[in-house]
């Protein structure tokens, strides 16, 4: 352990620091590319680029290669490469500074033996080997009725169990103490109540959580709905249900912001004139990004207008909030998007933006946003002309439709 995690007893040292910024350290075709290793020679990279933690695919092994339909959690060999391969990925990132988030997928766990109705929802010959009761009565087991959403195909896991609870925080914090993970990312967060995500939290100590509360958003036929405040408030209670713990991926931000881009950028400021996702709302607690593993990649469920990707980091980069970066965007898509995003972030940093600073709205028009953050930038997207007034700004980085100024 370094000597920053023996200080970091309290969850929300970091939260309340507001530095994060993350590389979401793969796709949904990683598992194709021998991928520990792969994000081995990136190391260096990531933590020149400002990157404060990766966020990991799930490291357990899994039926599916992706690694979200875990069954043995305890087993580290993956499509990802093996435990040994992980382990020396994990040593690495700690080097050079760059903490590990774990994809923790504790919705539903794919069963080893079949038992009650003929269905596999027994963990019979590995760790964790529990019986039916684990199981929710909705998805086949002899436990309780689920707290959340169904997960429809697997057994979903039973978290009013009070064994099924002690024994997913026991291996929590051993991939904290052993394995060498410091961040977590809830996966399919709907599917339990947030109070467990708060038991686990208070159990296993990351240094940081997110969680993915991916809601539907409100809408009028294909038309996104102008004003999403009963989407935010779900986030946000999300959140303050997890007693405040964890941060949520800001998926309103990202509803908004992909249809702002295509010439509605009067979307961007909500009846209040603060930014209408949740990080106008509570910031310190908002993931912001463009793109996932589901949204885009090669599953393009909802993906970001591919020619506005750069409108959008534009916006999330110098915006409060925590912002995420995809892995495509970063490394896959020219030496051009790579730098532009590297050259925001650096702004961001520089210019001691963090996940609560101020926002000023000065335009929002079809064609035109425009916004000072803290006292030291502003941008602008969109092809409306626009520059702040006063002599003292300076051009710190532009390009197609967007650009940044600082004192």
């Amino acid at each position: 352990m370094g000597f920053d995690e023996s200080q970091q007893t309290d969850p929300l040292v970091v939260i309340r620091n507001g530095k994060e910024i993350i590389l979401q350290a793969f796709n949904w075709e990683s598992h194709k590319h021998d991928w520990w290793r792969n994000l081995d020679r990136k190391v260096p990279d990531i933590a020149k680029s400002g990157f404060t933690t990766a966020w990991l695919p799930p490291a357990s092994q899994s039926l599916s290669p992706e690694g979200y339909l875990p069954q043995n959690l305890y087993s580290l060999n993956s499509s990802y490469g093996s435990e040994h391969l992980l382990k020396a990925l994990l040593n690495k990132m700690k080097q050079y500074k760059v903490r590990a988030m774990a994809d923790i997928v504790i919705n539903h766990r794919v069963g080893t033996t079949q038992g009650h109705g003929g269905m596999y929802n027994r963990y019979d010959g590995i760790p964790l080997s529990w019986d039916e009761h684990a199981v929710t009565s909705c998805t086949g087991g002899r436990g309780n009725k689920s707290t959340g959403d169904n997960f429809n195909g697997v057994p979903n896991i039973d978290h009013t169990q009070s064994f099924v609870r002690r024994d997913l925080t026991d291996w929590m914090r051993w991939l904290r103490s052993s394995v060498g993970f410091q961040d977590f990312r809830f996966d399919f967060a709907k599917g339990y109540s947030p109070k467990y995500v708060k038991e686990y939290i208070e159990g296993a100590k990351p240094i940081f959580s997110v969680g993915e509360y991916w809601d539907t958003c409100n809408y009028k036929g294909s038309y996104l709905d102008c004003n999403q405040d009963s989407h935010r408030q779900r986030i946000v209670n999300w959140i303050d249900q997890t007693g405040q713990l964890s941060s949520a991926f800001d998926f309103t931000t990202k509803a908004i912001l992909q249809e702002a881009v295509k010439g509605e950028l009067w979307r961007l400021r909500d009846s209040k004139g603060k930014p209408p996702g949740v990080l106008g709302w509570w910031p310190s607690r908002a993931v912001t990004f463009i793109d996932n593993h589901d949204t885009g990649s090669t599953q393009a469920h909802w993906p970001f207008p591919s020619n506005h990707i750069m409108e959008g980091y534009a916006y999330i980069l110098t915006h409060p909030g925590i912002p995420s970066v995809f892995y495509d965007h970063f490394y896959d898509w020219g030496n051009s998007t790579h730098d532009q995003i590297f050259k925001l972030i650096d702004i961001r940093r520089h210019q001691g933006i963090h996940s609560r600073s101020s926002v000023q709205i000065l335009e929002s028009q079809p064609n035109l946003y425009a916004a000072t953050i803290g006292e030291k930038v502003s941008m602008k997207i969109g092809d409306g002309s626009w520059c702040p007034a006063g002599k003292e700004w300076k051009l710190a980085t532009s390009g197609y439709r967007y650009a940044v100024w600082q004192k």
